[in-house]
């Protein structure tokens, strides 16, 4: 059986090192939007994970219902952030060849060194 060339290797790693450092960059420029409450609170979120704009629509403030808007607020931003997180697991995914690297707790994939120094969101 040939023995596998270790140069060969090496720069190959290097090359996916080089590739997913580059999709990192990328995914800072890439927003993901989710609203709740039918379109009354809206939430921007970058690829790594960096919340961007939050937008309530006057009708969602009711000052006798605040529960309500802290509801509509962190549902939308629940749904914006695992939204935000799919997209970087998509990017990164088809740079590792199906290798589960986020386990490894290497970034974009949401293990404890993923995106925006934020570990993996709970499902």
């Amino acid at each position: 059986m040939p023995q596998p060339n270790m140069q060969q290797m090496l720069k190959q790693v290097q090359k996916m090192q080089q590739d997913m450092m580059a999709a990192q960059e990328q995914l800072k420029n890439e927003v993901v939007e989710a609203s709740a409450g039918g379109g009354m609170v809206t939430v921007k979120v970058t690829g790594d994970l960096e919340i961007k704009d939050v937008r309530i629509s006057p009708e969602a403030v009711d000052p006798d219902d605040v529960e309500l808007l802290q509801d509509l607020v962190l549902a939308a931003t629940n749904e914006a952030l695992r939204s935000a997180q799919e997209l970087a697991a998509s990017k990164m995914g088809g740079l590792t060849g199906g290798l589960d690297l986020g386990s490894m707790g290497l970034p974009g994939l949401g293990g404890p060194g993923g995106p925006g120094g934020m570990g993996g969101l709970p499902r």
